[in-house]
């Protein structure tokens, strides 16, 4: 990870871990989701750096970063707080499950830094993403990033 990256990852996790502890945080129905942020974030960071990703793999996963670090988004963080990650979250596990099919999954885990199994907990946000974000912008998020 370069300087920006590690700095962007740090605060994103006291950020995030400040408002799960917070009223907010504890009242949302998806802060379990929110809580992977930080740690899809890093995932997508390491997979760029790894020389088995193959470069039209570590091309979506440039796009996914790029979008988590981005103010610009389709729920700004800067307007809804922590709950504006879950789009990143939701564009992070549809660009690994992409990458699943041309990498071994072995590989994700390898880089997972979560204490859950990362594969499922894509399939996980794969499965839930309508609720989370909305069937519309779920849909923009396919289209953008397949």
């Amino acid at each position: 990870m370069d300087t920006k990256q590690k700095d962007f990852y740090q605060k994103l996790r006291v950020q995030i871990k400040n408002w799960a502890q917070d009223k907010a945080g504890r009242n949302e129905r998806w802060s379990d989701y929110v809580m992977l942020a930080p740690d899809l974030f890093h995932l997508l960071c390491r997979l760029a750096l790894d020389p088995e990703v193959p470069l039209s793999s570590k091309l979506k996963v440039g796009a996914a970063i790029a979008y988590f670090i981005s103010p610009l988004d389709f729920i700004p963080e800067l307007f809804f707080g922590p709950v504006g990650y879950l789009d990143d979250i939701a564009v992070s596990a549809f660009v690994l499950d992409q990458l699943v099919n041309n990498v071994s999954p072995q590989l994700l885990t390898k880089h997972w830094a979560g204490d859950k199994d990362i594969l499922m907990i894509v399939r996980s946000i794969l499965f839930n993403a309508n609720q989370l974000i909305g069937s519309g912008l779920w849909r923009k998020i396919r289209k953008k990033f397949a």
